[in-house]
């Protein structure tokens, strides 16, 4: 089968922590931190709606903790950055709905403590990815990589001060023009950035759009990808002073955006599993994370399937690698294992799968152990993706044997 060549324009884009969907991902994992940082043992599947003044929280939790959810949620408001009711959306005076039942009795009864931890049933059926590819040190798409970081330089500009006017809802697009290498991708150049980011009233659009390119795009993204053929999108400029530039950036091509947040826009747990991925590469099992504990194997396994892709790129077993692993409810080993390494490895598609079986325990009660997920740690994940710290467990790859 002959390889692709060539190149390509591939497009991932990211959310800031402000935004709505994102508000309700970190308000479901404050909800899990909180429940683990007493009881490890705590089941909890939290999910999470906000709209203008309103955040309702909602779901199955079993746990020993003694929770004050009016506290841990407004907290988790507070920290995001809405502290006053000008920016639209304020932790002090937010109605808090609060609706929590215990985990159902028919499906807990597979997966507590009864038994020993190794022998953990998945809390749910389910097809879980994780993909890894050479293109960046931290073996992300880059892609995806530069689209959270621009995110993450906007919340350090806003907190920090270098940007005040900046407000949390903000977010990122980034196409990158690859070429083909034999099954793998390099990336070559940037070839367009949209930029959108809540704001005050009292910046206009033209210093906004100064700042962020100069402050934000020009000191994240590396120089090396940036060229004159880089898009620029200035839709404040005159279409017959925009024929002058060969090329250009888009930033807040909307114009204002000064109500974001709740109220500019419904938030629910969940909606942005793509981008606490991998920007659109590889696949994905439609699971989502957030409010979710280690016991659901949509989340557990997705770490433990990028922990065992970023591992066979770091061995240099290949140079892209997706992987699949599939559960049944209340069984603890994967029906199914799969590797994909789009024609980067010197070894067979079965010869990889044994490798991953002999190198790692798939069991929930297992991944729960090596990577660690009882701890409180959540909250974090939920902050520009899932794959994107290095000091998360499943991002520090295994030695492997072979």
């Amino acid at each position: 089968m002959s390889q692709p060549t060539g190149t390509f324009l591939f497009t991932s884009e990211s959310v800031g922590r402000g935004h709505p969907d994102k508000i309700a991902d970190q308000v479901s994992d404050a909800i899990l931190d909180a429940c683990l940082k007493d009881d490890p043992a705590s089941k909890v599947a939290c999910e999470t709606a906000t709209k203008t003044g309103m955040i309702m929280v909602f779901g199955e939790i079993t746990t020993k903790t003694r929770l004050d959810y009016q506290k841990v949620i407004r907290d988790a408001i507070k920290d995001i950055g809405y502290d006053d009711s000008e920016k639209g959306f304020d932790y002090k005076t937010c109605n808090v709905l609060v609706a929590i039942e215990e985990q159902s009795a028919d499906i807990a009864q597979g997966l507590h403590y009864e038994e020993r931890l190794e022998n953990l049933g998945a809390g749910d059926q389910g097809i879980m990815f994780g993909y890894a590819t050479d293109e960046t040190p931290e073996m992300l798409p880059l892609t995806i990589q530069l689209a959270h970081k621009l995110n993450a330089a906007m919340t350090n500009a806003r907190n920090n001060g270098t940007l005040p006017w900046l407000r949390p809802d903000t977010k990122t697009q980034v196409t990158v023009e690859y070429e083909h290498d034999k099954g793998a991708v390099i990336p070559k150049r940037v070839d367009t950035v949209v930029v959108s980011a809540q704001h005050a009233d009292e910046i206009s659009t033209e210093d906004l759009r100064k700042e962020i390119l100069e402050k934000i795009i020009k000191a994240t993204i590396p120089a090396k990808y940036l060229d004159d053929k880089t898009i620029y999108h200035v839709s404040s400029v005159q279409p017959s002073t925009a024929t002058r530039f060969a090329n250009y950036l888009q930033i807040q091509p909307s114009g204002r955006f000064v109500i974001g947040g709740p109220q500019g826009d419904a938030g629910l747990t969940g909606r942005k599993i793509i981008v606490d991925t991998y920007g659109g590469w590889g696949a994905h099992g439609g699971g989502a994370f957030s409010g979710k504990d280690y016991s659901k194997v949509d989340r557990s396994a997705a770490y433990l399937a990028r922990w065992v892709a970023k591992s066979l790129i770091h061995a240099g077993l290949a140079r892209r690698a997706l992987v699949q692993f599939s559960y049944a409810i209340g069984v603890a080993e994967p029906l199914s294992v799969f590797v994909e390494t789009y024609g980067t490895s010197s070894k067979t598609q079965e010869e990889l799968v044994q490798i991953v079986r002999n190198n790692f325990d798939m069991r929930p009660g297992v991944i729960v152990k090596e990577l660690e997920l009882a701890k409180p740690i959540y909250n974090k994940t939920a902050q520009n993706g899932h794959f994107s710290d290095p000091s998360f467990t499943w991002e520090k790859p295994k030695t492997l044997k072979f």
